[in-house]
């Protein structure tokens, strides 16, 4: 079983930024996913598993990205 940061966050009602720049490499039997926000530069890491479809990797990797876009935005 793999673990998933990004599954594991509460649903939340914020949108993912409009544009996300994403970068997918595969290390043996996981997805290393990297989303990046151009406006600001924030950049996010995480695993994927390969079996899951390649629209399921792209939104959670979007939402994580927004979860701390907003973290980074309520601390300022």
């Amino acid at each position: 079983m793999a673990y998933f940061p990004a599954m594991n966050m509460k649903p939340t009602r914020r949108a993912p930024p409009k544009e996300v720049l994403l970068e997918i490499q595969r290390y043996g039997n996981v997805l290393r996913v990297t989303a990046i926000d151009p406006v600001t530069g924030t950049e996010v890491i995480m695993v994927a598993d390969p079996r899951q479809s390649m629209t399921t990797i792209k939104q959670l990797a979007a939402r994580k990205l927004a979860y701390v876009l907003e973290k980074n935005r309520s601390k300022s």
